[in-house]
């Protein structure tokens, strides 16, 4: 898996500046809504105190005028109706007594009594002309309501809507009257403008009903001219049965009385007026209390949001001074774990992070450094644990090579530039390694190790390709295309040119069982294949001199190719500890292949290779390269 490929699989859900924005958030929206919350409700439990006081005041002063006016006028009327009784009704003395009444009572415009089944009125005249109205329209009132004085005369106060019977703002009292040698009922007709207009006080309303529920004073004029009873309204029916004769309390109602759907939230005072029956109500919409406060919630919620939105773009831009680094670090520690450990990244920061930025490139160096000596993939496999300490059995495809008459091109160097031989063979050693690493890589194999000039690989251990003879077939195209490798090297290299000697490499293959694992102590290890097969493979290399080509293969390995590649069988040869002789068999291109040679005989052409005198090479000497001599003395 490459490393862009592990970043999209560990994408972070939450990233550190969402993180940050969050925390932030919360402690923004906590404190600053704790605080307003906490204001608030402080603020409105003041409002609300205030509001039912001022209320409650309201209720009891408009009761306390309504009782004032309407006692009053009882007052003024019972001493008129006695002053006409004592001087008689008609004399002169009785005229000259209701003028002088009605001019100091302007708001009474009749006065009605009764002495036993006569009925007497007394109109103010002037006022009713003045007012476009029929005087005789009181008269017809009083004749109207003839029980109410006869209820009164009983001992009972009345009072009565008296608008829509004149269209304009009446109300009548009625009351029983008992005087020296006289004893009956009265009534005045009184103008409640001045009532009404003190009722409508500011955001406060207040109206009257009378005993049995029609509206008698309020300030929507339409009530009183359409006679509007309200006794089945469940606010007033509960206030008229309550026992306190005053109270105040939070009520579902319309004061407007249009539709019982669709209530508003008010804060009610009601008090009660026993000798008439009436029942006095006040009330302010709770809405209306607390409109200041809420604008002021919502200008805090706006203050509130306002703040938030900087504090989040400050900490948003603030965690891209961490979170960028951090991002750059995520996708160095990624690719060092693929493999990749030369990097080259610079971090701005001077802070903590800053420090483990430069520590971090490095350790990326060091660990770039370090990878050149050790085999890099194995390293990077075990680190992800692909890899377990310990040993298995793989049947596995072993490569060894080295290169022709190496040390005489040592020795070469060395005669050609002295002290500065070491650095050249190194570093045309080096060019060629590279090439030769990249066709192993580039097959699935694996570098095991480098013994001077010579490269050891297999194929099956650290990587399979799925079965043994795909791991047989790469590993002799790895051979191949090191073959072409060492075909344009040549090409680079000048003949006779001593710092750039042209390359002929021997290449020995043979696949079997062996145990591949970590080898090695607790201070050093490396990743590599033991068993015969491996030293089978480092005898069949040694073959390719004797043989003169450049790539053999066991009988093992060419069981599981022969039908993928043109190969030649070569003189059997006699291993030491084996009694059955060794196939051995040259490779000479891809089977179909259209290019390149058809037979081992183009492959030395190509190559630049004698042919051997097969008859005259003792193949079996191989294994027999050292004489042990007589001691000297």
């Amino acid at each position: 898996m490459d490393n862009s490929a592990r970043l999209a699989q560990d994408k972070v859900k939450l990233s550190i500046g969402t993180k940050l924005v969050t925390i932030i958030s919360v402690i923004v929206i906590f404190s600053l809504g704790s605080i307003s919350a906490l204001v608030s409700w402080m603020v409105r439990e003041d409002l609300r105190l205030v509001a039912e006081e001022n209320n409650f005041d309201i209720n009891r002063r408009a009761a306390a005028e309504v009782q004032d006016s309407l006692t009053g006028a009882r007052a003024a009327a019972s001493q008129l109706i006695h002053s006409v009784n004592v001087m008689g009704r008609g004399s002169q003395a009785a005229l000259d007594a209701e003028f002088f009444f009605f001019s100091q009572n302007p708001r009474v415009v009749a006065v009605v009594y009764m002495t036993g089944p006569e009925k007497n009125v007394m109109v103010n005249r002037s006022h009713f002309l003045a007012q476009d109205l029929d005087p005789y329209l009181a008269e017809g009132f009083f004749a109207d309501n003839q029980i109410s004085l006869l209820r009164a005369a009983a001992g009972e106060s009345i009072t009565l809507n008296a608008s829509a019977h004149f269209e304009t703002a009446f109300l009548a009292l009625f009351f029983p009257f008992q005087a020296p040698g006289f004893t009956g009922s009265g009534g005045v007709l009184y103008m409640s403008g001045n009532l009404i207009d003190s009722f409508g006080f500011g955001v406060n309303q207040s109206f009257m009903v009378n005993y049995r529920g029609d509206v008698i004073i309020h300030s929507a004029f339409e009530l009183l001219a359409g006679a509007v009873n309200v006794a089945d309204w469940d606010f007033i029916r509960n206030m008229k049965e309550a026992a306190e004769m005053s109270r105040q309390e939070l009520i579902y109602a319309d004061f407007n009385f249009e539709s019982p759907d669709f209530l508003t939230r008010y804060y009610a005072a009601f008090t009660k007026l026993p000798a008439v029956g009436n029942l006095v109500i006040t009330g302010i919409e709770h809405d209306v209390v607390f409109e200041s406060i809420n604008a002021t919630t919502r200008r805090n919620i706006f203050l509130s949001l306002t703040v938030l939105f900087i504090s989040v773009m400050f900490i948003w831009f603030f965690s891209k001074t961490i979170s960028m680094p951090l991002k750059l670090l995520t996708w160095a520690a990624r690719s060092i774990e693929s493999g990749q450990f030369d990097l080259d990244f610079k971090f701005k920061n001077s802070d903590e992070i800053g420090i483990l930025g430069s520590s971090f490139r490095k350790m990326s160096s060091a660990l770039h450094i370090f990878g050149r000596f050790t085999n890099r993939d194995i390293a990077v496999r075990a680190m992800r644990g692909d890899i377990k300490p310990g040993g298995l059995h793989k049947h596995a495809t072993i490569f060894f090579s080295d290169i022709r008459g190496f040390t005489a091109l040592s020795e070469d160097f060395t005669k050609t530039f002295k002290d500065q031989a070491s650095d050249k063979i190194v570093f045309w050693l080096n060019h060629y390694l590279s090439s030769m690493v990249e066709c192993v890589e580039k097959t699935n194999g694996v570098v095991d190790k480098f013994i001077g000039d010579a490269v050891m690989a297999h194929w099956g251990t650290a990587y399979a390709s799925g079965s043994p003879k795909q791991d047989a077939v790469n590993c002799v195209k790895a051979a191949l295309m090191m073959r072409r490798a060492v075909m344009a090297l040549n090409k680079e290299h000048g003949r006779g040119e001593p710092g750039n000697p042209r390359i002929q490499i021997g290449c020995g293959i043979n696949t079997g069982m062996v145990t591949a694992g970590q080898i090695g102590s607790e201070l050093r290890m490396e990743y590599t294949v033991i068993g015969d097969p491996v030293n089978l493979a480092s005898r069949v290399e040694s073959l390719t001199k004797p043989l003169a080509a450049d790539i053999l293969i066991a009988e093992d390995t060419w069981n599981l190719v022969n039908d993928s590649f043109i190969t030649e069988e070569m003189p059997s040869v006699t291993v030491k500890g084996k009694e059955a002789p060794l196939r051995i068999f040259a490779v000479v291109n891809v089977a179909g292949a259209t290019k390149g040679p058809r037979t081992l005989a183009d492959v030395r052409k190509l190559l630049g290779i004698d042919p051997p005198d097969i008859e005259k090479t003792d193949l079996n000497a191989e294994e027999k390269k050292y004489k042990i001599g007589a001691a000297t003395k």
